[in-house]
């Protein structure tokens, strides 16, 4: 069980960090991602480009790591939420489509693991908290908080333009 958890654990959390640099060094780097996100109505996108990127590179080191495992998991499914609703949501569920597929992926293994707590192989057991904050407690963590943050980011921060308003 302890190298299974490990497993996914490097899977996902190193996903995340990987899709976090992105947003910092691929592509058009910061700035594109900053202009990305002012496009899509996530404003001001320079501050929404550098917290998306930090929150993916930061939970996802967290959670290879094991460590603070149902909060780093919180804060991917957040930032899940967020791509979801604003990116994705339009294109019904199939990522070849560039649906939500990916992030409801990624959101559910993290609650997964934060239900199972990160194991042995973690420097949260190294730490004594390694069972903690598992089971119901990392459910509600994890789902519960992740979801209520993200759903908290969209109501205080996104404003999509009309072009992407289908009301």
């Amino acid at each position: 069980m302890n190298l299974a958890i490990l497993i996914l654990r490097v899977g996902i959390g190193g996903t995340l960090v990987m899709h976090g640099y992105g947003k910092v060094f691929q592509g058009g780097g910061i700035s594109g991602t900053a202009g990305w996100f002012d496009s899509m109505g996530m404003k001001p996108g320079k501050v929404h480009a550098w917290m998306a990127a930090l929150i993916e590179i930061g939970a996802g080191v967290l959670v290879v790591l094991g460590l603070f495992t149902s909060l780093a998991a919180a804060a991917m499914v957040g930032v899940m939420v967020v791509a979801a609703w604003t990116v994705h949501r339009h294109n019904g569920f199939m990522i070849m489509r560039e649906g939500w597929e990916y992030t409801f992926v990624l959101a559910v293994v993290a609650i997964g693991i934060a239900m199972l707590g990160p194991m042995k192989w973690s420097l949260d057991s190294i730490i004594g908290i390694d069972d903690a904050w598992d089971g119901y407690i990392g459910l509600a963590i994890a789902g519960g908080g992740g979801v209520l943050a993200g759903i908290g980011q969209l109501v205080l921060f996104y404003r999509p333009p009309e072009s992407l308003n289908p009301s």
